[in-house]
């Protein structure tokens, strides 16, 4: 059964620019089972999952991963490097 109920049991996040499991481009690092266990065990479901790009210790990024369809929008004003630019969001 899917339809507006979809979200109560079933969320999906991309994570765009990261490659087939880990690395690439974009951010790849983020809590994942956390945000399993949250759900699961405390009811609490994810708007967002926090994710970062480490390279050799040092964060270089952050981003937002949003439940599909929505999208992280950059503000326009803050650090672009930086989730707290971005909100989720159903794409333009």
């Amino acid at each position: 059964m899917t339809g507006e109920s979809t979200g109560d049991f079933f969320r999906l996040f991309m994570v765009p620019g990261m490659f087939h499991c880990s690395g690439g481009l974009g951010v790849f690092g983020a809590d994942y089972f956390g945000a399993l266990v949250d759900w699961v065990e405390r009811d609490i479901a994810p708007e967002r999952i926090e994710a970062s790009r480490v390279v050799e210790g040092r964060t270089e990024m952050t981003r937002p991963l949003c439940p599909y369809p929505q999208v992280a929008v950059y503000d326009g004003q803050g650090d672009p490097a930086s989730s707290r630019s971005f909100t989720c969001s159903d794409p333009p």
